[in-house]
């Protein structure tokens, strides 16, 4: 058996999502039938995580297995010429046959996008702000993420996981240009709907309705519902996640 690493892109306005949905196309749907359309056999990719509806990825990552060595270069160029134009993949590369695209990932950095003034060019993947925040308060909130470790509040309720505890490593805002700004954060892992829910609350924190001491208060109560809103999907990006080099045999 060999085993492989799919490596895309994707914009999530079309999707429900990466996961196979029961009433919606999802990302991962997509991808399986144009691989066992092309490989002329039942294949089913495990993803590196979820992204919710609406979600863009620039880097995602998949792994599937096949009985018989592909070529990845060919099946790359086959793949991008059959998936639509909102799917796009990077590579395929092999890995070890216990290699996992979910468990293995060193790190998953996602970035949101927000803007303050009216834009043409950025609206379909930008959140518009009608006010301008105190940028710099919400710095100083989004390093206290660094300190902590249980992000129960930003997580989506009844969810499968097993813990919340994640490592968060970097998580800050930077001005791209003009009224146009980036959240970014990186962690080893990331609950559902953590990221929305976590630029929400930093928003609160900007408009000026929580303070810095209540905004790591709301991370102690380990309570959803403490929290700030969930903005919406269509900003939210996944923009990377790395692997250790020793799993790729090439």
């Amino acid at each position: 058996m060999h085993r492989y690493f799919i490596f895309l892109s994707y914009d999530g306005a079309a999707y429900h999502g990466w996961q196979i949905q029961p009433n919606g196309m999802s990302v991962q749907q997509r991808l399986n039938e144009a691989l066992s359309l092309l490989l002329r056999r039942e294949v089913s990719v495990t993803g590196a995580g979820r992204t919710d509806t609406g979600v863009n990825a620039r880097r995602m990552a998949a792994h599937f297995d096949v009985e018989e060595p592909v070529d990845g270069a060919w099946l790359t160029d086959k793949l991008n010429r059959l998936l639509p134009q909102d799917i796009a993949i990077a590579c395929i590369r092999e890995v070890k046959p216990d290699a996992h695209a979910r468990f293995d990932a060193l790190w998953r950095r996602y970035e949101y996008y927000v803007v303050t003034q009216k834009s043409p060019f950025h609206r379909h993947y930008a959140l518009r702000l009608y006010k301008e925040p105190d940028w710099a308060l919400m710095n100083e909130a989004a390093t206290i993420l660094l300190e902590y470790t249980d992000f129960t509040s930003f997580s989506k309720l009844h969810t499968d996981v097993k813990t919340n505890i994640c490592h968060v490593t970097e998580a800050n805002w930077n001005q791209i240009e003009e009224g146009y700004w980036v959240f970014t954060i990186q962690a080893d892992r990331f609950l559902r709907n953590m990221v929305r829910a976590v630029v929400g609350t930093l928003l609160q924190v900007g408009f000026g309705q929580l303070t810095l001491k209540q905004f790591r208060q709301i991370i102690e109560q380990k309570d959803r519902c403490s929290a700030g809103e969930s903005v919406d999907g269509k900003a939210l990006f996944l923009a990377d996640v790395r692997y250790p080099e020793e799993i790729f045999l090439y």
